[in-house]
């Protein structure tokens, strides 16, 4: 039995490389670390570790609440530590009387220094102030090159990761029921438009599926799918329970305020 048959076939590619992380760990026995993973990259790595006795697993980015976290993957002798994961946090410094950053400005910049987004935790973004999560080993090359965000001149403050700001993440619990589990079906119901909206910000670009950004109108959701929509806010596909009497498949979500 293949173990691509329970995923998606365009994660095929993290599934093999977890797969030889786990290989490296058992044949060197000393542990691995990772750059950051989604949260969809952390159930797939859980999955296909299982109860391994042979390594372990342990994830960290920053604080219980971020998102995207770096794993370390252990033999069962290791006990990891926080400072084993490598991870800086960083506040932003700019004129804010004057300007107004946002999170998709702030990523911009970071991905325009030529880093891989993999170097990147979360980005945390409050009236007050900005701050977000990098690897370690990028400390040197962001505090030298990170000096604007648009046209706001700015600067970077490596801070103690205990200083990060705590967000409350509020979720609200949803049952409803779609005519089909695609993926335009299910946004139109969820959003409460109509399903020729959620195609078209489906096909312009605005809707990811675990994370990755899909044009596919007919994709099938599934369990435990994320769903990013700009504009709309994410939600994530708890549960598939079954059909009613008016063969509709009735699912329950929960969906971020």
């Amino acid at each position: 039995m293949s173990i691509y048959q329970h995923f998606r076939p365009e994660e095929k590619d993290f599934i093999d490389q977890a797969v030889n992380w786990i290989d490296q760990v058992k044949n060197s026995y000393a542990p691995k670390l990772s750059d950051f993973l989604d949260p969809r990259q952390q159930e797939i790595l859980s999955s296909l570790l299982g109860n391994d006795s042979d390594a372990k697993l342990q994830f960290y980015g920053g604080s219980d609440f971020v998102e995207r976290k770096r794993v370390l993957i252990y033999p069962d002798y290791y006990s990891p530590e926080p400072s084993d994961f490598n991870i800086s946090l960083y506040d932003i410094s700019y004129p804010k009387k004057f300007v107004t950053l946002e999170h998709r400005q702030i990523l911009g910049t970071l991905m325009s220094l030529g880093v891989k987004r993999e170097k990147f935790g979360d980005i945390i973004v409050t009236d007050e102030q900005i701050q977000f999560l990098a690897a370690e080993e990028m400390d040197l090359y962001l505090v030298g090159n990170l000096e604007k965000i648009g046209s706001a001149s700015v600067t970077i403050k490596r801070l103690p990761i205990e200083n990060i700001i705590k967000l409350k993440e509020n979720w609200e619990e949803q049952v409803t029921t779609v005519t089909s589990l695609r993926l335009d079906s299910v946004l139109s119901s969820v959003l409460n438009i109509s399903r020729q909206k959620t195609q078209v910000l489906i096909t312009s670009g605005k809707v990811k599926v675990n994370f990755k950004q899909t044009d596919n109108v007919s994709e099938e959701c599934r369990e435990g799918d994320t769903l990013s929509i700009r504009g709309f806010g994410r939600c994530k596909l708890a549960s598939i329970d079954g059909k009613t009497k008016k063969d509709k498949w009735r699912i329950s979500l929960g969906r971020q305020k």
